[in-house]
């Protein structure tokens, strides 16, 4: 599978991890600043709790889709396995310095256009209540979230059509989403979407350049 366009100011590509590439999450996990970490695992992490985190990942069936860059995971995208009636859980973590760059937008787009090519009718996300980019970024998806004990937990239905995302990325108000290309998987509908995504952040920008954009400061 080729690798899927990002922003063209990121150099790398997103794509789905093979079983041998999976220690690669691990090392993404680990290199995560304190308080990435802390909104990844809603709570304290160390090192040996990622560790096995990581590990059960290899060995659970977890999907990883991956920007990867030099060899090196940046930001990753876990579809975790299926048990019985409820819905798969998802979880997200971009490396600081990659985030503000609209890959965000690009692997959720990804997971979602995976997750329906497997049939499933529903995703669940669980964050932490003061993790404002991935309560965002759920939203932008359509999740609907409800909070409990510290958390935000939300399901985002596939079944139906998803409601329109803005054009920009949660985690920035510059950087333009590339659209994702169809591969062999990729369902027409989310490749669509984001192309559209594309065009409007595009027409956003050029409005911004010549001073004719329409928001105010609050």
């Amino acid at each position: 599978m080729r690798n899927s366009p990002v922003p063209a100011h990121i150099i790398g590509g997103v794509r789905t991890l093979k079983p041998a590439e999976m220690p690669l999450l691990k090392d993404h996990l680990l290199r995560l600043d304190p308080e990435s970490r802390h909104d990844r695992f809603n709570g304290v992490a160390d090192d040996a709790y990622v560790t096995r985190y990581a590990d059960r990942c290899l060995t659970d069936g977890t999907l990883v889709i991956a920007y990867v860059e030099a060899g090196q995971v940046r930001g990753a995208a876990e579809l975790h396995p299926f048990n019985g009636d409820d819905a798969p859980e998802v979880a997200f973590s971009v490396e600081r310095p990659y985030r503000g760059k609209g890959l965000g937008s690009v692997l959720f787009t990804r997971l979602i256009a995976e997750a329906r090519r497997r049939g499933f009718a529903a995703l669940r996300i669980t964050t932490g209540s003061d993790n404002d980019a991935m309560r965002a970024l759920a939203r932008k998806f359509g999740a609907k979230l409800t909070f409990q004990q510290g958390e935000s937990t939300g399901l985002i239905d596939l079944e139906h059509e998803a409601a329109e995302v803005e054009a920009e990325t949660v985690d920035t108000a510059d950087a333009p989403l590339a659209p994702v290309v169809a591969g062999a998987w990729t369902a027409p509908l989310d490749v669509a979407r984001a192309s559209m995504q594309f065009n409007r952040a595009c027409w956003t920008s050029m409005m911004r350049f010549y001073g004719f954009d329409r928001r105010v400061a609050s």
